[in-house]
């Protein structure tokens, strides 16, 4: 396991034989990422825990997550799933340092009249451009240019942030020739575009246990659109070049030019810093409030959570936000 975080969090109890299980804590109040590799996530003893290969245990309070960022050679039993969905920690099964990402658990799950609104904003052309602008006034500090298509200011918005890379390379002193990957091949990306990939991988995995725990879905995006987390992609870039971009920028150039500690472990270096820069810009405080900012300036109003017509057979608790699962 690599302890990226220190998150404050709960002890999880084992839901059964009478232990009352745990209610989700919402999220501003939760530390941000864990990473784990090569360890069997269980929960024994009445504790969520990661078992390495020699037996050894290492508690992690689930509780206190926003998500786990499951890489290459992570195993998860039935009971850490479960209970890593009754806390609302995302788990999030990704490749290599990040570069993919191959599923994601669902800790709440998008609550209909949220996800209505959400679609009924996506599939109006007015209302979605307005909440296209309202993101570019939110990521650039102000207003979209005026008569502008979506696709416009999707060019627009890949031109700044192009300029803005050529920026944070000159500043840091990183060799940069743009942004190019291939998922499929970590190791042929150059360094600075592996660290790109990295911090953007934490912000992501934040991003997406922010969206489900508010209600909403992330494959209905408005910039972004046709990928599983095209919502997430629109919400993070709001956030990327305040939080993660220039962590992974000033990690590339310190290794560069071969500065300890990045030069032993830039990739390492890049999650410690995104971790910080989450908890010293206060992210998750911001997420929700943020979503819901963007949204309300699509201008339609919000259906009304219908009352069921049949009552539920196992009433809902209340939780930690309004998209967990109670």
């Amino acid at each position: 396991m690599r302890p990226d975080a220190h998150p404050p969090g709960l002890m999880a109890a084992v839901p059964n034989r009478g232990i009352v299980p745990p209610r989700p804590i919402p999220i501003k109040d939760r530390a941000s990422i864990l990473f784990i590799e090569r360890g069997q996530l269980d929960v024994l003893d009445g504790s969520f825990v990661v078992v390495d290969r020699s037996g050894v245990r290492t508690h992690v309070p689930v509780g206190g997550l926003a998500c786990l960022m499951l890489e290459p050679g992570a195993r998860v039993s039935h009971a850490a799933t479960a209970l890593a969905a009754r806390v609302g920690c995302l788990l999030i099964w990704i490749g290599e340092a990040g570069v993919r990402l191959y599923s994601a658990g669902q800790p709440g799950g998008a609550r209909a009249d949220r996800l209505l609104h959400q679609a009924r904003l996506a599939l109006d052309p007015n209302a979605r451009l307005k909440v296209v602008r309202k993101m570019f006034d939110m990521r650039f500090g102000e207003p979209a240019p005026q008569r502008r298509s979506v696709d416009q200011l999707r060019g627009i918005e890949g031109a700044r942030v192009k300029r803005l890379y050529d920026v944070l390379a000159r500043q840091h002193g990183v060799r940069w020739t743009g942004r190019r990957y291939d998922p499929s091949d970590w190791g042929g990306a150059d360094l600075p575009n592996r660290c790109l990939s990295q911090a953007t991988a934490c912000l992501y995995g934040l991003t997406e246990a922010a969206i489900l725990a508010a209600g909403y879905a992330p494959a209905i995006g408005f910039l972004h659109t046709g990928k599983p987390q095209s919502f997430v992609f629109d919400v993070a870039d709001i956030f990327k070049f305040e939080t993660v971009v220039p962590v992974a920028f000033r990690v590339a150039g310190n290794a560069q030019q071969r500065k300890w500690p990045a030069v032993n472990d830039p990739v390492g270096e890049v999650r410690r810093g995104c971790r910080d820069t989450f908890r010293k810009t206060k992210l998750l405080t911001r997420l929700i409030p943020s979503i819901e900012e963007m949204l309300a300036a699509g201008e339609l109003d919000p259906p009304k959570r219908p009352d069921d017509a049949q009552p539920i057979a196992i009433p809902e608790e209340p939780s930690g936000d309004v998209g967990h699962r109670g």
